[in-house]
């Protein structure tokens, strides 16, 4: 199955989902995307990196400057409450759309 590129909202609920794991680093929440997705979802860094920044402008994540593994520093983004909340929204809608694709896809 090819990479499949990621609409912006799409985009935000897989961010917000992957930080439910654990804080962790831009290059990380792609990786994990891509890993999870089992190769099937790419988030690239010119669409990841402003949604991260999107996403803390509006209090859904927060970041700090922190070491790496490797004693390179890196921005690590947490989820906040605000996040969590928008993340159960989001999540409950998604599912209702994609139930209505699927209504549609197995009409007769």
């Amino acid at each position: 199955m090819p990479k499949t590129d990621l609409l912006q909202g799409t985009l935000d609920l897989l961010i917000l989902k992957i930080l439910t794991l654990a804080p962790n680093h831009g290059w990380g929440i792609s990786h994990r995307i891509r890993q999870i997705s089992r190769d099937g979802l790419n988030a690239s860094q010119g669409s990841l990196y402003p949604a991260l920044h999107r996403l803390e402008l509006n209090g859904d994540v927060a970041s700090e400057m922190t070491a790496s593994e490797n004693n390179r520093r890196a921005r690590v983004y947490r989820l906040t409450p605000a996040g969590r909340r928008r993340l159960e929204n989001e999540t409950a809608s998604w599912e209702q759309f994609a139930l209505s694709i699927r209504r549609i896809l197995q009409a007769g």
